[in-house]
This record gives C-alpha cells, structure tokens and sequence, in this order.
C-alpha cells in the first residue's frame, strides 16, 4: 500500500521552538483510500473555541484551511469520497477534528477508547472528549488480542475490514485506549504511534526535548507510568535501527520530514 505522509494541523505551543504538527497519514488500499489519524478539520477554523477548549491557548493552532485532510486529498487528485476508513489512534481533538469532513466514512479506534469517550469519567477525560460526538459517527470498535503480537507489542489486531496489511496495536498510556498503528507500505511498514511520545529525543535519546512537552505530556496522562513504560519499549525499537520499518508520532517534525522525504517528497 502506499503512505502518504500528511501534516493536517500547525501548532505553536509556548516554548517549543520547532512548534507541532498534525501528522495523518493517507492510505491508498485496493478498495479506496483509508486515513490515520484525521488532523484538524474545516469547522475547526470557525468554531475553534467550542471544539478545543482551553487548550488552544497553549498550542496557539495556525489554522489553514489547506492543510485539513479534505483539502490535501482533493490536492492529490483523489476524491474525498474513496475516503472509507478512518483509524484514529485516540479520540483527542487535534486527532479528530478532521473527521467531520468525511462523514461516510467508519471510524476506527480500540474499544476502550470508545468506552472512555462516551464515559468521560475523568476530569481530564472531560476535557479531552467532546461530549456526544462519538455518538454521530459509524464507530467500529476494536479489541486488540494477545494472540496477535505485533514486533513485541503484546495485543494488536490486524484490520482486515480496511485491507490486509493494517494492524492496529494497544498502546494505552496517553488515553485509556490508545493505540498504534501500522501500515505494510511494501518495501518498508511505518508505524504511527499517535501520542505516546511527544518528540523525537524522548525515543532517540538525543535530548532537546522542550520542558513545556514534558509537562503537558505528564498533565494529560491517563497513566503516567505506561507512557514512561511506552517511551522504553519505543527506544528499543527505535535503537534496532530496522531498514523495514519507519517510526513516526503525532506531533513531532522532524519525524514527519524525514517520513516525507523517506517516502519520496522533496
């Protein structure tokens, strides 16, 4: 399958020189086309406020209507409607607020995240889910197993419902559901890991990491000991240094780079 590497949302949260991204990627699979993760959304550029809350204030978003996931596939030349699938790695907002823009298509996220967006038992889990709108959308939930093992990941499931090849894999800690997700691109598999690290220092042990990062990665923690236990297990695969596979997050730059370039974009 082919990978496209997509940034669907440019943050500049407060002393993070590099700033974020909003890392998607687009999946061409025989049957359509299929995304990871979804960005930031049109409607998020006209009701900012009501759908990211207090937390625009800190990741200070550059909106730009260009860069919403509808905009770039239209860009490629594809139609929005051979967007089928949406796997979502978690249900926070700056993941979902493009998936508004495709509202034919499924939504997949493991079953415990379902479970924590519609419960919202948390006060932090109050702030991350948007009440309700879990509801509006065809959701498939999905258990990962222990019988299907993924590169020492111990529960994943492979998303035969989208195409073979996608595999999605528990990794909780940020949220109470959390997942990774991997795409078989042929010659190579890259692995996207959402957010169970912020930025790149914290799995390549190069440092440079921006305090402010640490901190809100810790303030927004379902489980703080399974992010640091994440970091771990994420270094080591990252220290492996396998020519098939591309680990990339969320929200890191430089990941995202050097994924476009890896995949053929200038």
């Amino acid at each position: 399958m082919k990978v496209h590497h997509l940034n669907c949302g440019t943050m500049h949260p407060y002393a993070v020189p590099d700033g974020l991204v909003c890392h998607v990627l687009l999946v061409e699979t025989d049957d359509g086309l299929a995304l990871v993760d979804s960005g930031f959304g049109l409607l998020d550029g006209l009701q900012w406020k009501t759908r990211m809350g207090s937390t625009s204030r800190f990741l200070r978003p550059e909106y730009a209507d260009a860069e919403t996931a509808i905009r770039q596939v239209e860009a490629l030349g594809y139609d929005p409607h051979d967007v089928r699938d949406i796997v979502l790695t978690h249900f926070d907002g700056d993941h979902i607020g493009g998936v508004d823009d495709f509202p034919w298509a499924r939504v997949h996220l493991t079953a415990d995240e379902v479970v924590a967006a519609r419960a919202r038992a948390t006060l932090v889990e109050k702030r991350r889910y948007r009440e309700g709108f879990i509801d509006e959308l065809t959701v498939v939930g999905h258990s990962p197993s222990a019988a299907e093992p993924w590169r020492g990941f111990p529960a994943a499931t492979e998303l035969t419902d989208i195409a073979p090849g996608i595999v999605l894999i528990a990794l909780p800690g940020h949220s109470r559901g959390h997942a990774a997700v991997a795409v078989d691109a042929g010659d190579h598999w890259t692995l996207h890991v959402g957010d169970s690290f912020y930025h790149h220092g914290q799995v390549d042990r190069t440092g440079g990491v921006p305090v402010a990062l640490r901190v809100m990665e810790s303030l927004v923690a379902r489980d703080r000991a399974r992010v640091r236990a994440n970091h771990e297990r994420l270094s080591e695969l990252w220290a492996e240094h396998d020519a098939d596979l591309i680990l990339v997050n969320a929200h890191d730059p430089t990941l995202l780079r050097a994924a476009q370039v890896a995949a053929g974009r200038p």
